[in-house]
Formats: C-alpha cells, sequence, structure tokens
C-alpha cells in the first residue's frame, strides 16, 4: 500500500527481500532453518526450566544465564516465524509498523544481551577476586538490579535507532534485501538524509557494544592477575575454566556484532550482512546452550539427575 506525497510516493509496507533461491531449494532452506529454530525453542528452554528447578544452580552465574536463554529466544522469535513464512509465501511484505516493532524488539533484545554478558563477566571478577565479598555484592538484589538495568539499556539503545530511523521518508523503494528488518539495509531505501542515523548507528549503536566489551576486558584483567597468583598449575586451570564458557560466547557474539555495525556505510555488503545476520540471529542462539551446558560440570550433572527423575516417575 501507498500513499502520494508531493511529488513523490510515500510506501506504508516493505517487502522482505530474503534468500533468493532455486525453487526447488526453498523447501530444503525452509526445513533447514525450521531445524535451527526447533533447536533454539528446545534448548533454551530446557535450560531455562533446568537452571529453574534445581537448587544446585540458584546462583547469580545461573540466573544471569537464564536470561541470556530467554534474550536469545525472544530475538530469535521476532525474526525467524516471519522468515520461514516467507520462504513459502507469495506475498513478502512486512507493514510499516510491523518492520518498526520488528526492528525494536531485535536491537532491544540484542544491545540487552550485550549488557547481560557485561554483568556475567562483573561476576566472574567479583567471585574470584573478592570471594569472601562474593554474597554480599551479588546478592539477589543486585543481581535482579543488574538484569532490570540490562533491560532498560537495552530498550532505550533501541528506541533511540527505531525513532529516528522511522521518521525518515521511504520513497518508492520498498523492497528491503534482507530477510528481517535491519538498520543497513533500511537507511539504504529512505530518500531522506540518513547521515544523523548512520553516525548514531556508528557512534552511539558502537559505543553500546564497545562499553560492554570493555567493562568484559577490564573485568579479565583483573581476573587474569587473580589466576597468576595461585600456585598451583590445576587450581589456575580449574578457576579459569569457569569464564571458559563465558569468554568463549562474548568472543562470538559480540565480534559479529561489532563486525556487521561497526563499519563504515560504504563497506556495507547485503549479502555478508545476511550471512552474519543468520550467523548471530540463529546460529549463536542454538550455539550458547550448548557451549554453556557442555563445558559445564553443574549444568550437566543437573541435566543428568532431571533426566534421570523423569525415567524413574514413568
Amino acid at each position: 500500500m501507498e500513499f502520494i506525497d508531493r511529488n513523490y510516493t510515500l510506501v506504508t509496507e516493505f517487502i522482505l527481500l530474503g534468500f533468493p533461491t532455486h525453487p526447488g531449494l526453498q523447501i530444503v532452506v525452509f526445513l533447514a532453518f525450521l531445524t535451527l529454530y526447533g533447536m533454539i525453542l528446545i534448548e533454551n528452554i530446557g535450560l531455562m526450566m533446568l537452571i529453574r528447578i534445581d537448587p544446585h544452580l540458584q546462583t547469580p552465574m545461573y540466573f544471569f544465564l537464564s536470561n541470556v536463554s530467554f534474550v536469545d529466544l525472544c530475538y530469535s522469535s521476532v525474526i525467524v516465524p516471519k522468515m520461514l513464512v516467507n520462504f513459502l509465501s507469495v506475498n513478502k511484505s512486512i507493514s510499516y509498523c510491523g518492520c518498526a516493532l520488528q526492528f525494536y524488539f531485535f536491537c532491544t533484545f540484542a544491545d540487552t544481551e550485550s549488557f547481560i554478558l557485561a554483568a556475567m563477566a562483573y561476576d566472574r571478577y567479583v567471585a574470584i577476586c573478592n570471594p569472601l565479598l562474593y554474597t554480599v555484592v551479588m546478592s539477589r538484589s543486585s543481581c535482579v538490579g543488574l538484569i532490570v538495568l540490562s533491560y532498560v539499556g537495552g530498550s532505550m539503545s533501541s528506541l533511540v535507532h527505531t525513532s529516528f530511523a522511522f521518521i525518515l521518508k521511504y520513497c518508492d523503494k520498498n523492497v528491503i534485501n534482507h530477510f528481517f528488518c535491519d538498520l543497513p539495509p533500511l537507511l539504504k531505501l529512505s530518500c531522506a538524509d540518513t547521515s544523523i542515523n548512520e553516525w548514531l548507528l556508528a557512534t552511539y549503536g558502537s559505543s553500546v557494544e564497545i562499553i560492554c566489551f570493555i567493562i568484559i576486558i577490564i573485568s579479565y584483567f583483573f581476573i587474569l592477575l587473580s589466576v597468576l597468583k595461585i600456585r598451583s598449575s590445576s587450581g589456575r586451570k580449574k578457576t579459569f575454566s569457569t569464564c571458559a564458557s563465558h569468554l568463549t560466547s562474548v568472543a562470538i557474539y559480540q565480534g559479529t556484532l561489532l563486525f556487521i555495525y561497526s563499519q563504515p556505510s560504504y563497506l556495507y555488503s547485503p549479502n555478508t550482512d545476511k550471512i552474519i545476520s543468520v550467523f548471530y540471529t540463529i546460529i549463536i542462539p542454538v550455539l550458547n546452550p550448548l557451549i554453556y551446558s557442555l563445558r559445564n560440570k553443574d549444568v550437566k550433572d543437573a541435566a543428568k539427575k532431571a533426566i534421570k527423575s523423569k525415567v524413574n516417575s514413568s
């Protein structure tokens, strides 16, 4: 749908180009993404339930981890169902308001995860560098406060980008060369000056990831100093192994986001953007529960106990 404004046509809906593939491959690609989305649902809901029911996992670290799983589940669910529908549909349109809401919620949950990962780094810093004060510093109220701040920070950051993106005029062109309403391909369609939006994306948007990354780097710098003071190599290995899963998750997630959103607009490539977007919207939410579960004895023990209890009760 469109309406006329002076000498140009303003669009009221967008077309998501998605992944142009051979018609014979559409169903194969659809089934592949459907399988991955099913894994996201099962793994993240399963991990959240496990953390909730097992008394040994009622600690700040697992409280933060359950929120990471929730956020992963949310931002994937904002994007993937619509993408799956578009694989099988001739009409690949999304309304103007629908596009704005999709981008807002995606950006909210993506930025929230960055803040939570920073909070997890601080949690590890307190646990390793100030163990005697850990229960006081990382009290239940402190953890809840950090999570609330993470969601508020993610919402505010998203509100800034969404507001500035959707006050722009979009004239005539309405085909988004992407599988969801992301900011870089959306700005390419605007008939207005997007320099402010590009500046916000390169500075304010990147600053969220950079600030979180700095918090993580500083936390792990002091953790490393503390670990090096441990005399036994087995003690050093055991202490640092508690951080290995988190470091892996940070490297994959924030490295990907910084790469895609910090690059100059003239280096933007739609095909590269789509491939990387698949990685952080689908692959990372699949990998995160595996990273934290397979490398974590407490989670594996809790899972075995839950399975054993289920088998015995049936």
